[in-house]
């Protein structure tokens, strides 16, 4: 009797019920989701569904869990299904020989799917390796790739549109893509210097992929909205016949084929928008693109679930990748650091392509900005103004302002009137030096960009409208952006806080102000790039060149000390990724939840805090949407934890999933963010209690100061209240205790007035006019080359090829034997200078350093003849031997060494005689003997 794979229904209802009911609770409901149909005449879902000649076997039956047929009657795909405790993959060979079967009945192979209800893996066995995928995908998504098996052209020989990308380094770009893409790689990054191109880039590559029939529908997410009005506007210049959409506005056709989006309008227009019957729009193999610009922080974390939601390819767009541990963009894309898909660097496109204009920076250091304010050192004139302008109500005078508070709430006017007279004075001009070219004034905040203007309009009262400020909160300050692209638009000077930072394409842009401290690397070179574009016909008056043509350059003058910064730390700072107050908290009650669970808190008063910190954090799990994508794709660990007894005692694995997978997908209803924060801070003194970490001592201090500053507002109704709990944190009594639960009291019961006190917090803002003297200046002093983008091998090979005098290179290169210290020194270039000892490996595999030296560097013709010479002399050979001599000669000449001798039986060796018959067995031992020095010159070390 034949074996039978899979088995009928009614057997698997009562011999696998878990498998079934995996089924019928997750898989058949996601079929549905997706617009399959089990009934009916138009049904297109089989269950059950038989086939004949498993494993090649005649008459050997098989049953598969579904097959999806499309319009065609042809099956689409096959899917195998596993219960959910089970690794969905366990059924894929499974699946292979049902779509063995079914191509052989029906004449085309479907694609697989193999799933447990919770993860679901795909695969097309004809285009390319298995993935992960969200979902079963719809039967149109199905049928274009069907359709794709066919259609698809070689994306080589479908020639790049110059109306679109007519420079060599773009075209380079796209071909690299596609190359990629054709060798199944999903995910590719091309790092291209600001003003460079990127739009243009990822528009041709857009239509060569298309052309090529690779993709029907594309997905261009920023992180802005301005951006993707930006980009939208761009392609539809370059591709007048895509239909094209901009989420962001609502206005238009959502069918297109290009979508423009930020992050979190796709988010939920995954959830929201639905075709005709009532079906998701975008489903999962919707996009077959995904353009990604500019998109740093959102990619890792916040709206991951985008990305792992659809299956499309990834094309991230970028001048300035991050390399951060827990933010890096090449982690991100699967690619060795410093190795993208194709780079083109700033330096090579201003001074080999001359594609973007180089700057010419300012940096002048004022004392006030630098030190900060001393009454001590002022004059008598301006310690008079000084006592004026910040004694305290109670009489106090602060001897001294950090230099952090000016631009904050401390705003003096001989500073600010300092640097815009410098901008004024030596800025680039415009129209026949009449006017001051386009400028950014990169403001710290919205006091000061207010202040900047306020002191402009002060100094200049001929203007009314030429600077203005970009701040997000102001209604109009997309058409303030838009204005001042345009050449004789007012503003000419914009005051922006973060709006104008990255991404705004504005050519005529000459002047730039750093009035504010970066020390974000990828935000600093950033902003720079605001200024690099090119500007034909444009006409300017510099202190440098004079009157000229065309922009030439633009002026960076930087009050706040980031060249500096920069010099000293070539990389920069980068804040860490932050949570949000309700994934933070979050996190922290399952910790402090877990900590009660030892025996040290065993006490009833303890395990009922506890009982209430999980009982509200089961309560927040429980109210998690299942419609909704990001919390669909946490839908196995959403489900174990709103199980009732989930919580009772959390394992360091429940842990670790509950605060990466549940915590950042929660929410709170609670509105009083002050309220929230207090929670935050309380549950963090707390666990640095219990696990007696050192920062304690400062939450504590921290609190204590709170408490002081509440008790000055005792007059308030509910301070008053609360004002004996208060009194008792200012005493070591209260400290002395050790008491969880009378810390928690605090936070219960302070928690509703804090924001009292922050509002009490806020500092007025201080308007100051001291003399503020210049300290230091210098103009012209560059930095180096921010990104080095060369590939390990490069550096390599470019490395021996201009270090021939090295002593370690040079002995090999004229086959003298290495030293120990010889050896150690290739060991430190090759795996401390040049790369890590992982990149060694990855490039080279476990070829010893001398072998790899030699090969590169080649081995001279003098020292290569010298080693053949004794055998030649000291034998009485004929002319075809010395011939074939000298054909190894050159061949180690040019590879540096004969890795096998079996390369002496293939070409060029095997002709017109071969090396067996040419030479006698001593001939033949002898030569092999110097064949092998040379290359253990190369890999041995003499003492």
């Amino acid at each position: 009797m034949p074996v039978t794979f899979g088995q009928d229904k009614s057997s698997r209802k009562t011999g696998d019920l878990s498998e079934f009911a995996t089924r019928k609770r997750y898989i058949d409901t996601a079929l549905r989701q997706m617009g399959w149909k089990f009934d009916g005449a138009d049904a297109d879902v089989f269950e059950e569904y038989p086939v004949e000649g498993m494993a090649g076997i005649p008459g050997q039956m098989g049953y598969c869990d579904y097959v999806l047929f499309g319009r065609d009657g042809l099956p689409l795909a096959v899917v195998e299904a596993k219960r959910t405790s089970r690794d969905p993959n366990t059924g894929y060979k499974q699946a292979s020989l049902y779509a063995d079967c079914l191509e052989h009945k029906f004449g085309r192979r479907p694609m697989i799917f193999t799933t447990n209800g919770f993860e679901t893996y795909f695969q097309d066995e004809l285009s390319g390796a298995q993935r992960k995928v969200s979902a079963i995908f719809s039967k149109d998504d199905l049928q274009k790739l069907m359709n794709r098996r066919t259609e698809k052209l070689d994306l080589m020989n479908i020639p790049v549109d110059d109306r679109i990308t007519d420079r060599y380094y773009q075209k380079e770009a796209i071909r690299a893509v596609c190359e990629k893409t054709q060798q199944g790689y999903r995910k590719h990054l091309l790092v291209m210097a600001t003003g460079t191109g990127k739009t243009h880039t990822a528009a041709s590559l857009v239509d060569v992929l298309s052309r090529g029939k690779w993709v029907t529908n594309i997905l261009f997410l920023a992180d802005r909205t301005a951006l993707v009005k930006q980009a939208k506007d761009g392609f539809k210049d370059y591709l007048p016949e895509m239909s094209l959409c901009n989420l962001c506005t609502n206005k238009d056709d959502r069918n297109a084929r290009i979508v423009f989006s930020t992050y979190p309008t796709i988010l939920n227009a995954i959830d929201d928008t639905k075709t005709l019957e009532g079906q998701r729009l975008f489903t999962p193999a919707h996009f077959d693109l995904i353009i990604i610009d500019e998109s740093h922080r959102s990619i890792f974390k916040k709206y991951r679930a985008i990305f792992e939601y659809f299956d499309a390819v990834l094309v991230g767009l970028t001048a300035t990748p991050k390399t951060d541990v827990d933010r890096n963009t090449y982690d991100f894309f699967e690619m060795p650091h410093n190795i993208p898909t194709y780079a083109y660097d700033y330096e090579t496109a201003v001074y080999q392509d001359h594609v973007l204009v180089p700057y010419y920076n300012y940096e002048v250091k004022t004392k006030f900005l630098e030190e900060g304010i001393t009454y001590e050192d002022l004059s008598d004139a301006d310690k008079e103004r000084y006592e004026d302008d910040f004694i305290e109500d109670d009489g106090s005078l602060p001897d001294f302002i950090p230099s952090a508070q000016l631009n904050q709430f401390v705003f003096n006017e001989a500073t600010v009137d300092t640097v815009l007279q410098d901008l004024m004075e030596r800025g680039i001009k415009v129209a026949g030096g009449d006017r001051l070219g386009k400028t950014i004034i990169f403001a710290q905040n919205k006091r000061h960009a207010q202040f900047i203007l306020e002191r402009f309009y002060k100094l200049y009262p001929q203007y009314s409208s030429f600077a203005q400020r970009v701040i997000c909160e102001d209604s109009y300050a997309q058409r303030v952006i838009d204005d001042f692209k345009v050449a004789e638009k007012e503003p000419h000077i914009a005051v922006s806080v973060d709006m104008m930072d990255t991404g705004i394409d504005a050519p005529e842009c000459v002047n730039l102000v750093f009035f504010k401290k970066v020390r974000s690397k990828a935000k600093f070179w950033q902003m720079i790039g605001r200024g690099t574009r090119l500007c034909k016909g444009l006409s300017c008056i510099d202190q440098i060149d004079g009157e000229y043509t065309d922009k030439r350059r633009f002026l960076i003058f930087d009050y706040c000390g980031n060249f500096e910064y920069f010099r000293q730390k070539q990389n920069g700072y980068e804040a860490k990724e932050t949570k949000s107050l309700t994934e933070n908290i979050f996190s922290k009650r399952i910790r402090i939840a877990m900590n009660l669970q030892e025996a040290a808190y065993s006490d009833a008063q303890y395990q009922e805090w506890r009982s209430e910190l999980v009982d509200t954090c089961r309560k927040q799990i429980c109210t998690l949407n299942p419609e909704l994508i990001e919390v669909r794709l946490q839908r196995q660990f959403v489900e174990k934890f709103q199980k009732p007894d989930a919580l009772e005692c959390i394992g360091e694995g429940d842990k670790g999933e509950l605060i990466g997978k549940i915590a950042p997908i929660v929410r709170s209803q609670d509105p009083d963010e002050y309220a929230k924060r207090f929670d935050n801070f309380m549950y963090g003194l707390i666990l640095s209690h219990m696990e007696q970490m050192p920062s304690f001592r400062s939450a504590k201090k921290q609190l204590q100061n709170m408490a002081a500053l509440l008790e000055k507002k005792a007059n308030v109704p509910k301070v008053k209240e609360k004002i004996s709990l208060i009194r008792e944190i200012g005493n070591e009594t209260f400290w002395e205790a050790n008491d969880i639960l009378l810390f928690e009291q605090v936070r219960r019961e302070l928690r509703g007035i804090i924001s009292i006190l922050v509002e009490g917090e806020s500092r007025k803002m201080i308007t100051t006019s001291l003399s503020d003297p210049v300290m230091e200046q210098q103009e012209g002093v560059l930095l180096d080359q921010a990104y080095d983008f060369e590939d390990y091998r490069q550096k390599v090979n470019r490395y021996v090829e201009e270090h021939g005098n090295q002593l370690a290179i040079h002995k090999l290169k004229h086959n003298l034997p290495l030293t120990e210290i010889d050896y150690r020194e290739l060991e430190h270039i090759l795996t401390v200078e040049l790369g890590s000892r992982e990149d060694y490996r990855r490039e080279f595999g476990d070829t010893p350093f001398g072998l790899l030296i030699r090969k590169i560097a080649k081995l001279d013709h003098e020292a290569a003849m010298q080693a053949f010479s004794q055998f030649i002399n000291d034998q009485s050979l004929t002319q075809s031997q010395i011939a074939f001599v000298h054909k190894v000669i050159h061949y180690v000449e040019q590879n540096g060494y004969m890795e096998s001798v079996t390369a002496l039986q293939k070409p060029p060796f095997d002709k017109p005689v071969s090396f067996l018959k040419l030479f006698n067995n001593t001939q033949r031992e002898q030569l092999l003997q110097v064949i092998h020095s040379v290359k253990g010159n190369a890999e041995n070390v003499i003492a």
